[in-house]
């Protein structure tokens, strides 16, 4: 798997990422009127693509395929973090995560998570702070304000050098 720069090419390979995974791996925690409102197979592109470039914006590629992609705002905001579903359960998430909260210097990361996406995102330190129901279309869908607290960068090198482990010796 390769991460790389959102690039204007990928903006339709993206919107039908986006559609196919909402409607299948989103599909066991929202009803189909649900999914159909948060993915109506008819996405403002030029939004799209304006986020997109103003954001931190990653896309996973493995061999020809995209796989994933996500962004990222400077505020720490992660907007939109999806991984195609035949690449479900592979670390693709994990690694986009990996590298936009990486590029930002935020210290913290927020986002607004699916039912499905929640056990994620609390696996990687993020707490919800509320439950919230949205409109989208005249439709109601939970998800969840969630953040991640990140210590500040002096603090960081205070705590990895506290908390160093000296290597251990090769034995034969």
């Amino acid at each position: 798997m390769i991460l790389r720069p959102y690039r204007p090419s990928d903006l339709r390979e993206l919107a039908e990422l986006f559609y196919d995974t909402v409607h299948t791996v989103n599909a066991g925690d929202y009803t189909a009127e649900q999914l159909d409102a948060w993915a109506d197979g008819a996405p403002d592109l030029e939004e799209w693509s304006r986020t997109l470039l103003a954001h931190t914006a990653l896309v996973a590629v493995e061999g020809e395929t995209l796989a994933g992609f996500g962004d990222m705002d400077r505020s720490g905001y992660l907007d939109r973090l999806y991984v195609h579903r035949d690449f479900q359960r592979r670390g693709i998430a994990s690694a986009l995560c990996d590298a936009l909260e990486a590029a930002v210097e935020a210290e913290r990361i927020v986002t607004h998570a699916s039912i499905t996406a929640r056990p994620f995102f609390e696996k990687r330190g993020y707490r919800t702070l509320r439950e919230r129901r949205v409109l989208r279309h005249g439709v109601p869908l939970t998800n969840y304000h969630m953040e991640k607290r990140r210590f500040p960068a002096a603090q960081n090198a205070c705590y990895s050098a506290e908390n160093a482990v000296a290597p251990q010796a090769e034995t034969e």
